[in-house]
């Protein structure tokens, strides 16, 4: 696991301050996006990369390779097998190209001038692609799953290096889940949980899902996974990754 964490960060690293602080969109969907991606994709990254930044929750539908659960959706709708593709449910808009997501998701719910660093498209790209090479060993390949009654729920922005492994094996299970957006605001979240506590720092976060973590469970701390199924809730990437194999593996 430790090994796992260490290339994580480099990913982390490799993408800056990407994906970490949240400064939310003006208008929130009533109607929760959809997201069809593979977690180590490049163009994928840059998407959730915008839904942390605009604080957006999404429901997301992993599609490793050769998975059989909701590839054959993406064709059926958009005609190719192509990653990310967002379903706007509120808008009916439906739509492949990472970049051009991230336009429309600031226009549309941001409601504000795209980011300078996002009009650098391209750059951004390469950047994410670097962030995917150091995560290779992962290959995102579907291995066979119980798909879940009710979305999982993942508590998590997009740059935790600690979350990104429990999302990787989500999309290789297949387990679709909703992704809730738990991104930076204040000074003191930069500080580890642990730090924090021993420290006696309470961040008063802005955001609500993190407001929720903390009045629910009595601290903020990303992952967090909660399973509607079981009414399970679990803190640590380990712990988080146990679960889903003993829960979920076929």
């Amino acid at each position: 696991m430790a090994g796992n964490i260490a290339t994580s960060m480099i990913s982390t690293l490799l993408r800056a301050s990407n994906g970490i602080q949240s400064n939310p969109a003006a208008e929130k969907p009533a109607q929760t996006l959809q997201l069809f991606d593979i977690e180590n994709c490049p163009y994928c990254r840059l998407v959730r990369e915008a839904l942390t930044e605009l604080d957006l929750d999404a429901e997301v539908y992993p599609c490793p390779k050769s998975g059989e659960r909701f590839r054959p959706e993406v064709i059926e709708r958009g005609g190719k097998a192509q990653f990310p593709y967002l379903v706007d449910p509120n808008t009916g808009v439906e739509m492949y190209e990472s970049l051009d997501i991230v336009t429309y998701l600031f226009e549309t719910y941001g409601q504000r001038e795209l980011p300078l660093k996002w009009k650098a498209g391209r750059l951004q790209t390469f950047g994410s692609m670097l962030a995917s090479g150091a995560r290779m060993h992962t290959l995102m390949e579907a291995i066979p799953s119980t798909e879940p009654d009710y979305l999982l729920e993942l508590y998590s922005f997009e740059s935790s290096p600690y979350a990104r492994p429990v999302r990787e094996l989500l999309c290789n299970m297949e387990l679709p889940y909703v992704l809730r957006s738990c991104g930076r605001t204040e000074v003191e979240e930069w500080l580890l949980p642990p730090i924090r506590a021993k420290l006696k720092i309470q961040p008063e976060s802005t955001l609500d899902n993190r407001q929720y973590l903390q009045r629910e469970e009595g601290k903020v701390s990303i992952p967090y996974l909660y399973d509607p199924n079981t009414e399970q809730g679990l803190f640590e990437s380990a712990d988080i990754m146990a679960y889903l194999r003993k829960t979920y593996a076929a």
